[in-house]
């Protein structure tokens, strides 16, 4: 029970929740109210920054700044070469190097993107996917040359594959293969680093593709429910691997709304694992990150992603995230700058320090709106699920492309809004203003590509290329067999393959998804 007294500058006394006695508490099944009793009274949310850029030592900077701005963990993106498995040698990443995020080809970029950052002081959030094993992999073998203590490194890989069949793209391999590499990398992790979130189960891009938010809770929570049931067909133990599973949602600008949707994913989630057998609290808690919405960004007046950006941020932490990203006012246009990336850190330390929402758990809990909010963005995503489940499952709605429908109907018609000024937005159709655009811009130089490519080729002159040849013919023939990839990952990361040949190899037993 939290007895820590805080006071507004009133002198009025703020007690942890408020609440009839037939009310909720916080902390307890089926955790609406939030996954602790004391919530930010007892420790703020980790406070991160999604970066990557240029190259491994380009980002290095990046990270050791905003560290030293105080974030609290970092939050790492690659760019698309790095995302679909290709090496920046590769003919396909032409163009794309370093542009969306940082170029990681092979163990050697990864040392320098962490050098001087010790990751058993941090947590990393890696926005990775069909390659995840390969930079999980990289992360272990890294950490181990730090002598870290593999069972206290934390962090979180993405490794989503089912939303990027569906609002994505950066699939490699067919569903069912890369299934198999998720459930090889749960239960690895949990003998080898089991404080690791071993996946990040993803409505944002969900979201980010045009989905409505009951949308992006249903669908997200009907991935979820497929994951767990491919580890318990696996034959793990739910009350293990549960433990390990997070989430990752949008904010938007309805603060109501999306605070409901945080709040209904709670409870839907405990009582989705009760029912498939989870009885240890700790699994059937959702804990979730939060970025604020991309698309809801405008290029126009772009100072007022500002204030766009604080309201997401709100409903974020009036919903009880355990982990916040606020995006930069400039990433409309670009990459955000060194400042806008300072700006989007304060916004999340003002609201934390200065706002008094952390005073509370649950502060918006009774009120009549988010409560009926609550339980009808729950009814209309069970709604959906039940759909999802009678089709087959979330593989099953994916490949009869019922996902992909709904949402691309939801962006419709919400475009159509905005088109017949239905929906406004401002700055882009009402209150607008003729501008000359004077935000900084952040631009990546395509000579990366080569600085890249002289790297491999150095790394290949100097690696012992017989032992590689060995550890990528040993992952071959245990992709053929069901036995646990992630070991021979570990190895071939370890001789200095890099991450093209090990997709590579995978590809030539899997095959590619041709969506």
């Amino acid at each position: 029970m939290d007895t820590k007294k805080i006071s507004n500058e009133s002198g009025i006394e703020i007690r942890p929740y408020y609440g009839s006695e037939t009310s909720e508490i916080p902390g307890d099944f089926p955790y609406t109210r939030g996954i602790r009793n004391d919530m930010y009274r007892g420790r703020l949310w980790t406070m991160r920054q999604y970066a990557g850029f240029s190259t491994a030592e380009e980002s290095n900077k990046r990270y050791h700044f905003l560290l030293g701005q105080g974030t609290m963990g970092l939050s790492v993106a690659f760019d698309l070469p790095t995302q679909i498995g290709y090496d920046s040698s590769h003919e396909f990443a032409e163009g794309e190097v370093g542009k969306v995020g940082v170029a990681i080809d092979s163990l050697k970029d990864f040392e320098t993107l962490f050098d001087g950052i010790k990751l058993q002081d941090i947590t990393t959030s890696m926005t990775i996917n069909a390659t995840a094993s390969t930079l999980l992999a990289m992360y272990i073998v890294l950490a181990k040359k730090q002598g870290a203590d593999l069972k206290m490194i934390s962090g979180t890989i993405q490794n989503d594959i089912l939303k990027e069949y569906a609002a994505r793209g950066t699939y490699i391999y067919p569903p069912k293969q890369s299934m198999r590499l998720i459930t090889d990398i749960f239960e690895f992790c949990s003998k080898e680093v089991p404080k690791w979130n071993t996946i990040s189960i993803s409505g944002y891009h969900i979201r980010e593709a045009g989905s409505t938010a009951a949308q992006e809770l249903a669908f997200t929570l009907a991935n979820g429910k497929t994951y767990v049931q491919s580890a318990l067909e696996k034959g793990l133990d739910i009350n293990v691997f549960a433990k390990r599973l997070s989430f990752f949602f949008n904010a938007h600008n309805d603060i109501f709304e999306e605070v409901a949707k945080f709040r209904a994913a709670r409870r839907m989630w405990a009582n989705i694992t009760k029912s498939l057998g989870a009885t240890d609290p700790q699994a059937q808690m959702l804990r979730f990150h939060t970025q604020t919405g991309g698309s809801t960004l405008t290029a126009q007046q772009s100072e007022n992603n500002i204030i766009r950006v604080t309201l997401q941020a709100l409903s974020a932490v009036m919903g009880g995230t355990q982990s916040l990203h606020t995006n930069g006012f400039d990433e409309a246009l670009s990459l955000p700058t060194e400042s806008a990336a300072r700006i989007a850190l304060r916004t999340q330390q003002i609201i934390g320090y200065e706002s008094g929402v952390t005073n509370s758990v649950d502060p918006l809990g009774g009120s009549y709106y988010v409560e009926a909010l609550t339980d009808e963005i729950e009814k209309l995503a069970y709604s959906y699920i039940e759909t999802i489940d009678a089709m087959g499952g979330s593989v099953a709605a994916i490949e009869q492309g019922y996902m992909q429908n709904e949402i691309a109907k939801s962006a419709y018609i919400y475009q159509k809004q905005i088109e017949k000024n239905e929906k406004a937005i401002v700055g882009v159709n009402k209150y607008v203003e003729k501008e000359i655009n004077s935000t900084p811009l952040m631009k990546i130089d395509d000579s990366i590509r080569k600085v890249q490519i002289e790297k491999l080729d150095k790394l290949k002159l100097e690696r012992d290329n017989a032992q590689v040849a060995v550890l990528l013919n040993k992952l071959s023939e245990a992709a053929k067999t069901n036995e646990n990839l992630m070991p021979h990952i570990v190895n071939c990361v370890e001789a200095y393959c890099t991450l093209g040949e090990i997709a590579d190899t995978l590809r030539l037993v899997f095959g590619e998804y041709q969506g």
